[in-house]
């Protein structure tokens, strides 16, 4: 018949089985290639709004890329490497139009604490970095581990990021006074070394990062300054100014240093010195490198002393690049984002990245925002921002060297003391204070020890938590009474679950009840109940065996047919079920072993012969 109908109509046939071809190319491709649905109906009103917003945020990513790298103890143009990747990564890939991939403050000085061993081991270190990241990223995206985010808790978000941005804010405190080396590695010894060195501040560069920030400060309110019967050209000015803030001070800073600093010797500020002009290599990371020992002596490490070298890095930064970037997506986009592939987009990020010189990169939230306020149609708008990165690199990097790292160091602390979150603290305190603790465990250990440990025990102090509570769950106890007088002891569980940790603690609970109101039979309250294991089942099936030695009945109320299996499953004993707790004294009465209890109970139904009998036998006498 299909061959009879193509004979018929060949050239229709063909039409229909090309029309199918094209729709199933075109799926697979928007499988493969998401970001090409924006393309489809893109009009010139698009390309313009996307083109502003690409320039605004290519704008801030300049300074801030230039003072990340300096963060993570690198040359500044490492960071411009990391700021044009993650654009055109993310506008094929990504599902959020709002999300800029690039370096980011956080990760930076994640890196830093690989990039201080000398020679050329710094930028080494950094790029394997950024490829372990975004394979171990792929892996996660892969398996569909985006989850794993959902077990750090919000007060832990809260205090990993606070903890943070009091560390980045603190190691810049060396550039913010002019002071050269010796700054030392985390918060404590950073502290430690410039309350050591305050005689050796340096005027220039501390009056010029005083200002930078206090004008940094200044404008950032701009942007919500309520202006009453002003037009719009003022107002977009303003916004205008607000936005690229960073770029300007730094702008004007670096005009300030070009003209006083033409004799280098008599330079009242530290410059960033000279940026190497042109586009990065397209390399493969490096799997070698020489580090200088504190002796002067050089050493060759190999990718397996690398590797050990990294550590827990690899893990841990990876899963906060993720936390990070799915935060971001989620809110601008919404909650209709597929986590899988903004691990997809931001693990290719990386590992694309590493071949042209990258640090790790994730989504930056700060940068994000400006994208949106920017008007950003599609994520088209990071091929603009890449494009000016790229211009930037070949074209204005000679003058770079005269920016003051005074001005970067401005820049960076002006955008992390906003980071540190101070108003969740109260809210906490009045409603959960109890979640207040991983969240202040995470803050001091950071300080004190490292973010990647104090990550690591702020979420275990959230497991731990969690665990507990299903260990040791929250048990009502009353004594109460059916209609006819039968008095019974109700046990209800407040959880949902009752898994084989709290057993015993059931058990407990219910010998305690029995110790403090006296033998009565026993009612466990099942309806809350919906998730129960085998070893959950055998310890009520031996609490049964207990109860029925002392002659006290075990009964469960309203419990689910999971449950009544598992428990005939793993016990192979049938405990009574009840669906009200009136029905206990119909199960009493059909059971002799209970007859005690029913000495107190008021007949439940008058036998009318008998009761006629009696009173004839009244009349009688």
């Amino acid at each position: 018949m299909v061959l009879f109908s193509f004979l018929i109509c060949p050239q229709q046939q063909l039409s229909i089985a090309y029309k199918n071809y094209t729709m199933k190319s075109r799926e697979l491709a928007y499988r493969l290639l998401p970001g090409l649905k924006w393309l489809k109906g893109y009009t010139g009103q698009d390309a313009l709004s996307d083109l502003i917003a690409g320039i605004t945020v290519g704008l801030t990513v300049l300074p801030q890329g230039l003072a990340y790298a300096t963060l993570a103890g690198l040359e500044p143009q490492y960071g411009l490497y990391s700021a044009f990747v993650g654009g055109i990564i993310y506008a094929f890939i990504g599902s959020c139009r709002q999300v800029t991939i690039g370096p980011t403050a956080l990760l930076a000085l994640m890196t830093s604490r690989h990039t201080g061993f000398g020679l050329n081991s710094g930028p080494a270190y950094a790029i394997l970095l950024c490829l372990i990241s975004g394979i171990v990223e792929m892996l996660m995206a892969v398996l569909r581990l985006g989850a794993l985010v959902d077990l750090i808790s919000l007060p832990v978000t809260v205090g990993f990021t606070s903890a943070t941005a009091v560390i980045i804010g603190t190691s810049q405190i060396k550039g913010l006074l002019g002071l050269r080396g010796g700054s030392g590695s985390g918060f404590i010894n950073t502290m430690k070394s410039v309350f050591l060195n305050l005689d050796k501040i340096r005027i220039g560069d501390f009056s010029l990062g005083v200002t930078a920030i206090i004008i940094l400060l200044l404008l950032r309110k701009l942007k919500d300054l309520k202006l009453q019967n002003s037009n719009k050209f003022l107002k977009s000015f303003l916004w205008i100014v607000a936005t690229g803030r960073n770029a300007l001070v730094v702008l004007i800073s670096s005009t300030i240093a070009y003209y006083t600093c033409q004799n280098k010797d008599a330079c009242p500020l530290i410059l960033t010195g000279k940026v190497k002009s042109g586009l990065p290599e397209f390399q493969l990371p490096q799997f070698k490198t020489t580090i200088l020992n504190a002796n002067g002596t050089e050493t060759a490490q190999n990718y397996s002393a690398m590797l050990e070298e990294l550590g827990p890095s690899m893990i841990i930064l990876p899963i906060i690049a993720v936390l990070g970037n799915v935060a971001i997506s989620k809110a601008f986009g919404g909650a209709g984002i597929s986590p899988t592939r903004e691990l997809v987009a931001l693990s290719l990020s990386n590992i694309c990245g590493s071949f042209f010189s990258s640090i790790p990169v994730t989504g930056s939230f700060s940068r994000s925002a400006v994208n949106h306020a920017s008007g950003v149609r599609t994520p088209i708008g990071g091929f603009y921002t890449s494009a000016l990165v790229l211009l930037a690199l070949g074209l204005l990097t000679p003058y770079f060297q005269y920016i003051p790292k005074a001005s970067l160091s401005a820049v960076i602390i002006s955008a992390v003391i906003f980071m540190i979150e101070f108003e969740v603290i109260k809210p906490l305190w009045r409603c959960s204070r109890r979640e207040l603790l991983p969240g202040a465990i995470t803050f001091v250990v950071s300080l004190a020890v490292g973010v990647e440990i104090g990550l690591l025990l702020g979420v275990g102090a959230d497991v731990a938590f969690l665990v507990y509570r299903v260990a040791r769950p929250v048990l009502t106890v009353n004594k109460l009474s059916t209609t006819h007088g039968i008095s019974y002891i109700l046990i209800r569980p407040k959880h949902s679950s009752l898994y084989f940790p709290a057993i015993e603690w059931v058990r407990t609970g219910i010998s305690k009840a029995l110790e403090t109101h006296g033998s009565a039979p026993v009612i466990l309250d099942c309806s809350n109940v919906h998730d129960f294991d085998f070893t959950a089942g055998r310890g009520i099936g031996a609490l049964n065996k207990e109860l029925i030695r002392m002659n006290i009945p075990l009964f469960l109320l309203k419990a689910s047919k999971e449950i009544i299996v598992i428990l005939k499953e793993s016990t192979n004993a049938d405990i009574p079920t009840l669906e009200q707790p009136d029905d206990l004294e119909t199960v009493l009465e059909q059971s002799p072993d209970y007859e005690p209890y029913l000495q107190v109970m008021v007949p439940l139904v008058a036998n009318p012969n008998h009761g006629n009998a009696d009173n004839e036998h009244d009349k009688k006498n």
